[in-house]
C-alpha cells in the first residue's frame, strides 16, 4: 500500500495527532476555492480554530495580531464553506478548499493575493511564448472547433444542475438561485472593467473567462440555450449594416 493510501485509511483522530504545530502551537493554512482554484488567502490555525473548523464546516483561524480565535465572514457575511482539508508532506502545512460566499480578502477583492510583483527574469517570456503559439494553434482550427469548448462547458454545467454532485462550485450557484448566480455575473462584469482599465491583459483573460463561464451558468438557469444565443448573433451578423 503506497503512502498516499495509508494515509486515506486514517482516521480523523489519527490525522490531528500526527500534526506538527510550531513553537507558537500554529499550523499555516492556506484557502483556496474549490471550483477555479484560486489561492483566496492565507491565515493560521491552531488545535482549537482547527477542530472549529472541522465541526462547523466552515473556517475558523487563529489571529496572531489579536491573540484570538476568529470565524472568517463571522462578521462580514463572507463565510466560507469547507469542502475538504489536505496537509502536506511534512504534516506541517494545511490546503483548505472552500466554497467562499463573498471575497476573501478585508479590501472586498476576490483573494489577497491580487497585488503582482513584477517580473525581472526573462524566463517569465517563455510563458507568453507558449501563450501566443497557443493562439497562433488556435487560430488555425475551424469555427466549430476553436468554440467547442463553450458547448464543452455548457454540458458539463447542465450535469451540474441536474446532479448537483456535493462541494461543486456550480452546485452551489444553483442551490443559492438566480440572485446570487445574478450577483457573481455583476461581480464578474465588474472586474473585467478593471482588469481592462489596467490594460492586464492576462488578468483581463482571467476575468472574462470567469464571466463567461458565470453567465452560461445564468443561462442554464434560465433555461436558454447557447444555441439561441449564436444564432441571435448570426442574425445580427447577417442584417445590413447601418454605418
Amino acid at each position: 500500500m503506497s503512502e498516499a493510501e495509508q494515509n486515506k485509511a486514517l482516521s480523523q483522530q489519527d490525522v490531528l495527532e500526527g500534526i506538527r504545530w510550531n513553537e507558537a502551537g500554529l499550523l499555516p493554512a492556506v484557502v483556496q476555492d474549490a471550483e477555479s482554484l484560486e489561492v483566496l488567502m492565507f491565515a493560521y490555525m491552531n488545535k482549537e480554530s482547527l477542530q472549529l473548523s472541522l465541526e462547523s464546516g466552515q473556517t475558523w483561524f487563529w489571529s496572531r495580531s489579536r491573540s484570538e480565535l476568529w470565524h472568517k465572514g463571522g462578521t462580514s457575511g463572507n463565510t466560507q464553506a469547507i469542502t475538504s482539508i489536505h496537509y502536506d508532506c511534512d504534516s506541517d502545512t494545511l490546503l483548505v478548499k472552500v466554497i467562499p460566499e463573498g471575497p476573501a480578502c478585508h479590501t472586498g477583492e476576490t483573494s489577497c493575493f491580487f497585488r503582482e510583483l513584477p517580473l525581472s527574469n526573462p524566463a517569465a517570456a517563455k510563458g507568453v511564448k507558449g501563450g501566443q503559439e497557443a493562439v497562433s494553434a488556435r487560430q488555425g482550427l475551424n469555427d466549430s472547433e476553436r468554440f467547442a469548448v463553450l458547448g464543452e462547458l455548457e454540458q458539463v454545467i447542465a450535469e451540474r444542475e441536474a446532479e448537483r454532485p456535493e462541494g461543486a462550485y456550480t452546485t452551489y450557484l444553483f442551490d443559492k438561485g438566480v440572485d446570487k448566480i445574478l450577483k457573481k455575473v455583476g461581480e464578474e462584469a465588474s472586474e473585467t472593467i478593471i482588469a481592462a482599465k489596467n490594460k492586464d491583459n492576462a488578468e483581463l483573460r482571467l476575468e472574462v473567462s470567469d464571466l463567461i463561464y458565470h453567465l452560461l451558468v445564468l443561462l442554464q438557469e434560465r433555461k436558454l440555450p447557447l444555441d439561441e444565443i449564436m444564432d441571435e448573433l448570426s442574425a445580427r451578423h447577417e442584417r445590413p449594416r447601418r454605418d
